[in-house]
């Protein structure tokens, strides 16, 4: 008999998600909820409103569902498309952008190490509007990868479920979802994926996120106190590293997507402040600050740059696609050091922008009234997930010596 699944509660707010058919219908939908985001996504980060009615009707609008395959009733969107979908989007709200970061992540490690019951079930939540978050890193370990979170067989219950302790930090898109996944170990030091519902008793997600940049994103502590967790929810990765995979490069994917998004952003609105607002340098003799060819100068190197990093993050996108269903490591790494080469320029650019923005649009630009200053506080919190002095380091090491970088999430 196959494993029984619990049906997730929704939030009373929560409606059926729509069906997004093909991946030109998935650009689409984005570029029109795009408009709507960008609208408010100054004064949510100003006051720090979260943005619970936009991330419903982004899930509701079928986008978080188009990487399920076809086979359990997706379209199998192209890592190209889901880019490109997520680069959309966080060039309006970048707080957005990333809420749904772990929610592909989930759906990627359901594909690649899930039992056939629980892709049909994990997946078919997903295509009715069910929103997948993250109860992150531990704050406390040696590294991100030290995890303490201890997932112990319950013998009293002898249905193979599992009781599940510990406290998790950095959890993005917790406060948002229906379904709560974490990494654990079991009492032999196995690691999990740990599948939880979000009302399960002994659950608690708090919003302690204080950090200066990405302020919605809602990315505080998620808290297991005893929580019951059904065999069926747990998926057991001891060696899901071992074997070749797309689970990192997929990841890392979707964080560069995220900083280009950052860095359209930060590029747009120079531009649109120096052609409206900002006034020439009285040394210039002109009478237009858009004139200035110090300026001409500096917009044309971001463009050319911005450009080269959707075309980096295209080109690693498609790296992805064209891996194999069962790829070896070769071609794992090949793919690990594209998405990093991707990630290095799109952290370079998003931080440069940003900063960018205010020298070439002068003083007034600084004006609390514009908010401004929110696309570096964005760039520089989420280009903190992992260091790019270490892509460079993987990228050189690769074409110096040939050596694969590390398998994991943030390779």
């Amino acid at each position: 008999m196959p494993p029984q699944f619990p049906r997730a509660q929704r939030r009373p707010s929560l409606r059926p998600a729509q069906h997004i058919a093909s991946e030109q219908e998935a650009i689409k939908v984005a570029r029109k909820l795009a408009q709507e985001f960008a609208a408010g996504a100054a004064e949510r980060d100003r006051e720090r409103v979260l943005p619970f009615t936009e991330i419903e009707r982004f899930s509701q609008s079928g986008l978080w569902a188009i990487s399920v395959p076809r086979e359990y009733g997706g379209i199998g969107a192209s890592w190209v498309t889901v880019a490109e979908v997520f680069r959309i989007i966080s060039a309006a709200d970048p707080s957005i952008g990333q809420i749904p970061q772990n929610h592909f992540g989930n759906l990627n490690v359901i594909a690649n190490a899930a039992s056939e019951e629980q892709k049909r079930f994990f997946f078919a939540e997903a295509l009715e509007g069910a929103r997948f978050g993250n109860a992150g890193p531990e704050r406390n370990g040696k590294n991100v990868l030290d995890v303490r979170t201890r997932a112990t067989l319950d013998l009293a219950a002898g249905d193979g479920s599992y009781r599940l302790n510990g406290t998790r930090f950095y959890s993005t898109g917790a406060l948002y979802a229906h379904w709560i996944p974490s990494r654990a170990v079991d009492d032999e030091g196995v690691p999990l994926f740990v599948y939880n519902r979000h009302d399960a008793e002994g659950l608690r997600v708090i919003d302690d996120w204080s950090s200066f940049g990405q302020r919605t994103t809602a990315s505080g502590t998620v808290v297991f106190d005893n929580v019951s967790v059904p065999a069926a929810q747990v998926l057991v990765v001891k060696d899901l590293f071992q074997r070749p995979n797309n689970i990192g490069p997929v990841s890392q994917l979707i964080q560069a997507a995220i900083d280009v998004g950052i860095a359209e952003a930060a590029v747009r609105d120079t531009i649109a402040f120096v052609t409206t607002r900002s006034r020439p340098y009285i040394d210039s003799g002109l009478e237009r600050a858009a004139d200035d060819p110090y300026i001409l100068r500096d917009i044309g190197h971001l463009t050319v740059r911005l450009h080269a990093a959707e075309a980096l993050l295209e080109r690693a996108a498609q790296v992805l696609d064209d891996l194999p269903a069962q790829p070896d490591f070769a071609q794992m790494a090949q793919a690990s050091v594209a998405v990093a080469e991707a990630k290095v320029l799109s952290t370079e650019l998003s931080l440069l922008a940003s900063e960018k923005l205010f020298e070439l649009s002068g003083s007034a630009a600084t004006l609390a009234a514009h908010n401004l200053d929110r696309h570096w506080r964005n760039a520089r919190v989420h280009t903190l997930h992992d260091p790019v002095r270490w892509k460079y380091f993987a990228v050189g090491n690769y074409a110096l010596n040939g050596t694969p970088p590390p398998r994991h999430s943030w390779s």
